[in-house]
């Protein structure tokens, strides 16, 4: 039976940097979608790690990684990464600041010291975990096999477009699917009715996928993806609507296939 249809697809190239929309991408057991979050902004004050080459460095909790919820004017910034040929290209009010390489030490260098300077530019939250400045490292492997989502255990996660609609009501603003940094959105099913699957096993596209747990949110939810600015108290307002600060949901991939727009959730 048809649950929903796939309405957006999202990756993340650099974990905390913009999304990338797709028309499909696979789903691989054991991995999630490769390249989703494959490079991470490592501060290199994190000595176990960074005696660990770069491209080989292991997931990690992102208290030790520069990320929107800690630096918010990270999102102020247009990063576009194209797996072909490995070049991230980042651009600031429409111009064109970096491109380089992520598959040469050159390449790398550029992009670290790049991001370590704009973060020496801008300021953290007050609850930043890590507000000091340190050197930034680029940490991840061009071939999208290195992972480095807020969770250790593999997940995609998934995000009901009427939940969405439903809190663009409750706000009185239009609210960004990119806050919420989901990987798939789904169109046929009420608000909050994704806390349903948890527990059940689904086919999504050709793959299959079981929903594990709710999404708990942060501050991040809070930051405008296309200013940086801190512009709508998200964070309490689920709390004082709701009775929870949670969104979407999170799945493990059973079996790899291929999911594109328009395909759907069976169960």
């Amino acid at each position: 039976m048809i649950l929903a249809t796939i309405k957006q697809l999202f990756t993340y190239p650099i974990k905390g940097l913009t999304p990338q929309a797709m028309s499909e991408f696979t789903l691989t057991a054991g991995h999630g979608v490769k390249g989703d979050r494959a490079f991470a902004l490592m501060f290199a004050d994190n000595l176990e790690a960074a005696k660990i080459p770069a491209e080989n460095a292991p997931w990690m909790s992102k208290k030790y990684l520069a990320v929107q919820n800690d630096w918010p004017l990270l999102a102020a910034l247009e990063c576009h990464y194209q797996p072909e040929t490995t070049v991230l290209t980042v651009k600031r009010q429409g111009v064109a600041v970096l491109s380089a390489a992520t598959n040469t030490a050159a390449g790398r260098d550029r992009i670290s010291s790049f991001f370590t300077e704009y973060l020496a530019e801008i300021e953290p939250t007050k609850e930043a975990r890590h507000p000091q400045l340190a050197p930034l490292r680029l940490v991840g492997d061009s071939s999208g096999e290195t992972r480095y989502p807020d969770r250790e255990p593999v997940h995609i996660s998934l995000l009901s477009q009427a939940t969405l609609d439903q809190l663009t009501e409750v706000a009185l603003s239009n609210i960004d699917v990119g806050r919420f940094r989901p990987n798939v959105v789904l169109e046929g099913i009420s608000a909050w009715s994704e806390f349903e699957l948890i527990g059940k096993q689904f086919q999504l596209g050709t793959a299959r996928i079981e929903v594990t747990a709710r999404i708990g949110r942060c501050v991040n939810v809070e930051v405008n993806p296309q200013t940086g600015d801190r512009d709508i108290p998200l964070l309490s307002l689920l709390q004082q609507e709701f009775g929870h600060a949670q969104t979407g949901v999170l799945a493990k991939i059973l079996n790899s296939g291929t999911v594109k727009i328009g395909d759907s959730l069976n169960s």
